[in-house]
């Protein structure tokens, strides 16, 4: 099992290295113990009540691209504090990786509230996922009934579906606008087709699109 350390204080006082220096011996006995390998251990100065602190951003890339799936802090305060712990044990959570505290020598006990937040952060995604998906399907039915044919109009099939296509069809973007989709419907469409596009970009390409027609009639 691979793990990451993750130790913090919350001040640059030089009486802190102390601390720093004990949760990572501390954490690191504990892996031993264990049996996991540590791949990383990552040392942060920075207040516990915010979340976009440069560690715990490389700790949660770690999890995300599954190079270890246990994050261990000396407790789960080290972890966060506040809104900013429930906000990253979701997180952790949905990578499918767990958090180990040193204190209770495995997952940290959550308080009933902590737990019924955790629950309702995860309903509330599940139904923005299903939103989503149901606002792709629907874009690209309309879409069809409106005579759009993905296999004859997008190019590169041959490469198959899913994110890699990064270029964003304008020429698509200009048939399904013709079709009175509407900017949102038309992005949509575009990412059930797998190009991961907003309905801010759609709508850019085709004023840019306009602009440029304006601009070869004012130059003819």
């Amino acid at each position: 099992m691979k793990a990451i350390i993750y130790c913090r204080v919350s001040t640059e006082k030089d009486t802190q290295d102390t601390s720093i220096d004990r949760q990572k011996e501390e954490l690191l006995s504990l892996a031993e113990a264990h049996s996991m390998e540590v791949i990383k251990v990552i040392e942060e100065r920075h207040s516990g009540y915010d979340v976009d602190r440069d560690g715990m951003i490389e700790a949660l890339e770690l999890l995300k691209d599954k190079k270890a799936s246990v994050l261990l802090v000396q407790d789960d305060t080290r972890l966060g504090r506040g809104h900013a712990k429930i906000a990253l044990l979701h997180e952790i959570k949905k990578f499918d990786a767990t958090v180990f505290t040193l204190n209770e020598k495995g997952e940290p006990e959550l308080s009933e509230t902590d737990s019924m937040i955790l629950s309702i952060l995860a309903t509330v995604e599940e139904f923005q996922r299903k939103l989503t998906n149901y606002k792709i399907k629907r874009g690209m039915q309309r879409a069809i009934e409106n005579g759009f044919n993905p296999q004859n109009n997008l190019k590169n099939q041959e490469q198959g579906g899913g994110r890699e296509k990064i270029e964003v069809p304008i020429e698509e973007i200009i048939k399904l606008r013709d079709k009175k989709l509407t900017f949102q419907e038309i992005a949509a469409t575009l990412r059930g087709l797998g190009f991961d596009v907003s309905k801010a970009t759609v709508h850019r390409r085709f004023k840019e699109h306009l602009e440029r027609n304006h601009q070869n009639l004012d130059e003819t």
